[in-house]
């Protein structure tokens, strides 16, 4: 199998393979919902542990913005298990996401996952949202060495839900509920006092600034 980068717009490759809750099939268990699918380089691995855990901790978070997390590490199903245990103790939460059994590496290297000049053997830190049309959205790519901030994952989906739905972009540094940004392209003012009732506030001409529309 040869692995091919993906990049954003790419729908993103289905496949099946055994997990921690048996056999999944990534477009059945996603669904009509969002997704993250993001890797470990191996199971009873330090900061992996510590990034599951906080999965868990923030599950909810996940589901009320309709998004299925799905975890691979390519060890098998039943290292998955004993692992789960060590997290749920030592993280004091409790996974119920499922962690994908990548042994063979195909899901490794359908989503690109290894980077031969990092390790031969190991997933690098993954990272892929997937929206319900199965596009991806977003990819990012983390040392082993560093742990994930997944604040920063929730917040960039609150970002695309909100960009998907309305004429906006996000600034830097943008949360939930900030000041947003109407996109240069409309240019119609009726449409904008519209589709901006509470106003905006011109910058210059192509830098307007508005209240978040769905707040």
């Amino acid at each position: 199998m040869t692995s091919t980068a993906l990049r954003l717009g790419d729908t993103a490759p289905d496949f099946e393979q055994e997990s921690s809750i048996g056999k999944i099939r990534l477009y059945d268990y996603l669904g009509d919902s969002w997704g993250v699918l993001f890797s470990h380089p191996a199971d009873f691995t330090p900061v992996c542990t510590t990034e599951l855990g906080y999965t868990a901790i923030v599950s909810g978070e996940f589901a009320k913005r309709n998004v299925k997390v799905l975890a691979v590490s390519v060890d098998d199903a039943e290292s998955h298990k004993e692992w789960i245990n060590d997290i749920n103790e030592t993280q004091n939460t409790k996974v119920e996401f499922p962690i994908l059994a990548d042994a063979d590496r195909k899901v490794s290297t359908l989503y690109d996952m290894i980077h031969p000049n990092a390790s031969t053997t190991a997933t690098v830190r993954s990272v892929f949202v997937i929206d319900p049309a199965r596009k991806i959205r977003l990819t990012l790519t983390y040392p082993a060495s560093t742990g994930r901030n997944f604040n920063e994952i929730l917040r960039v989906i609150d970002s695309l839900q909100l960009t998907d739905s309305h004429s906006v972009a996000t600034p830097v540094n943008w949360e939930d509920g900030d000041d947003v940004i109407i996109v240069p392209s409309l240019k119609d003012e009726d449409v904008i006092k519209q589709k901006f009732p509470k106003g905006y506030k011109a910058v210059k001409p192509y830098l307007r600034i508005t209240p978040q529309p769905n707040k």
